[in-house]
């Protein structure tokens, strides 16, 4: 019996359905491993909580779908956000800084213990970003590279150019909305949606470009940033599959780059200086 893929396809990219000769294979063709990321949170009264780790989920399923030259695979999510600026509201589902960061780093450890080297943390939540960053930042010393994309990073100008009245993802507004209507339209109650409740941040708007409160409850009175009233599935379907062909272009320049040792450049710091007679990179 052979697992069909979340879209019917007869092809695996999840990992959890793979039998062992077939990640064994994989691994034979430099494999790319995409760990969605997410979160489980309010996103406002028409919409579930699962936003955020179900659009890294499907970009990750279906840019593995769509590519054929070499194995892209899908890791199990991980959903434990660091969320909890969106307890206001019931649904929220957090996890502490430290925990969300050491959960992510034994992800990718057990990872790279498999003998899979080229890994993307595909993040879908706006307070799992600098997390994750620094994930990224401290796997490298231990000579593990995992790359950390935030999905809305890569059509931050589409989200501004094509946007009616969000300018960037929102919460619940414009853009969420949309990309569940074209995905999941069945888990959107459109009847539901109320205006965005943002509040500004200062009363200067200079202020306010550079200096922002991290607690959100405090100006989104209903959960909502953002305008769902102007969502539609035509807008998700055309920034999703634009989000794919960049998140395919990410994954072959890790399959075509060649993996770099952490030491290969002398670049831990406990060995001390290079020796003056080494030769110097190119």
């Amino acid at each position: 019996m052979y697992t069909r893929s979340y879209n019917g396809t007869n092809k695996k990219v999840f990992w959890q359905e793979m039998w062992r000769h077939e990640l064994y294979e994989a691994l034979k063709h430099d494999p790319v491993v995409i760990i969605p990321v997410g979160s489980i949170e309010q996103h406002g009264p028409h919409s579930p909580t699962d936003i955020d780790i179900s659009i890294p989920y499907y970009l990750a399923a279906e840019a593995a779908t769509r590519t054929d030259d070499y194995p892209i695979i899908v890791a199990p999510p991980v959903w434990t956000g660091f969320t909890h600026f969106n307890m206001g509201h019931i649904g929220t589902i957090t996890v502490t800084l430290e925990t969300y960061i050491a959960v992510l780093c034994d992800v990718c450890r057990s990872i790279k213990a498999n003998g899979f080297e080229r890994m993307i943390m595909l993040n879908g939540h706006g307070g799992n970003v600098a997390p994750t960053q620094t994930t990224s930042v401290k796997l490298a010393q231990e000579d593990i590279w995992s790359l950390h994309i935030t999905y809305f990073h890569m059509v931050e100008d589409e989200l501004k150019e094509w946007g009616d009245s969000d300018d960037t993802i929102g919460h619940g507004g414009e853009w969420e909305t949309s990309l569940q209507l074209y995905l999941r339209g069945h888990m959107v109650d459109l009847d539901k949606r109320t205006p965005n409740g943002l509040a500004p941040w200062f009363s200067d708007p200079v202020v306010g470009k550079f200096a922002k409160w991290p607690e959100r409850r405090r100006e989104a009175d209903e959960g909502v940033m953002g305008d769902p009233f102007v969502a539609s599935a035509e807008k998700g379907e055309r920034i999703f599959n634009l989000a794919v062909e960049r998140l395919i272009l990410a994954c072959n320049e890790l399959h075509n780059y060649p993996v770099r040792g952490y030491f290969d450049r002398g670049s831990d710091a406990t060995l001390g200086p290079l020796s003056p007679d080494a030769t110097p990179p190119r």
